[in-house]
């Protein structure tokens, strides 16, 4: 006698048949969807206004140390990158949905509700819809956080240069010096004289410091700039 193949289908309907016991499929997994749906919406609300809790009360034993940071060590890359660190409700872009499963399976395998959530993103995210590599976190206490998501595109590779004149005052000089000492060396000789003189190529280098100095400190009052270190946690948009 002949065994009859399985047929894998029809046994997977079987076992789903008994687990809901007659009820109807539809139903069941409508309401699940639906206490789904509901949990996410949830979410996105305490991300959108978090609360002020000054920490969550993490099981250990569930976390990866690997996402787990402390404030100084987001605050150097914040101000090496021109970033900010802010409560979620200032940030202006979307929260993708494997941002809230994994803040849903984090709050199921802790059994608590996460609450004063913070973002690391770049100053325009903050300000407009964009999606250039925020950071999503929870905090911990002691000034610890743990990384939840990552998401949107990664930061210019050339970024942590760019920012570095913005980094403090003490950069942005030095920036203004070695911008002048360029544009001196690019100056044609014998434009002031048929012979250059080396009082000439200073005269020619304080004019240049000036000049390049003056768009500096008018641009940055223009448009309200601050150094990298005074916005890192500022919430106002001109800064």
């Amino acid at each position: 006698m002949l065994l009859k193949r399985t047929n894998i289908k029809t046994q997977l309907v079987r076992e789903r048949d008994r687990q809901l016991r007659g009820a109807s499929i539809l139903d069941q997994v409508q309401a699940i969807l639906r206490d789904d749906e509901l949990h996410r919406d949830e979410i996105l609300k305490r991300l959108q206004n978090p609360a002020t809790d000054p920490y969550n009360t993490f099981d250990f034993d569930q976390l990866n140390g690997e996402q787990i940071f402390h404030i100084d060590q987001i605050k150097k890359i914040c101000i090496d990158y021109r970033l900010r660190f802010l409560d979620t409700k200032y940030f202006k872009g979307d929260f993708p949905q494997e941002a809230l499963s994994k803040i849903k399976h984090l709050e199921q395998d802790h059994q608590i509700q996460l609450r004063g959530f913070k973002i690391v993103a770049p100053s325009k995210m903050f300000v407009l819809r964009k999606t250039d590599d925020p950071l999503l976190f929870a905090p911990m206490g002691n000034d610890y956080y743990y990384l939840i998501h990552q998401w949107g595109n990664d930061l210019h590779p050339l970024r942590k240069l760019m920012m570095w004149p913005y980094k403090n005052l003490e950069n942005l000089i030095a920036t203004v010096i070695l911008v002048s000492l360029i544009a001196t060396w690019l100056m044609p000789d014998g434009l002031f004289a048929r012979e250059q003189t080396l009082s000439q190529d200073i005269m020619v280098f304080f004019f240049m410091f000036k000049s390049i100095a003056a768009v500096v400190i008018y641009y940055g009052f223009a448009m309200g700039k601050n150094f990298n270190t005074a916005i890192w946690r500022s919430q106002f948009d001109k800064s």
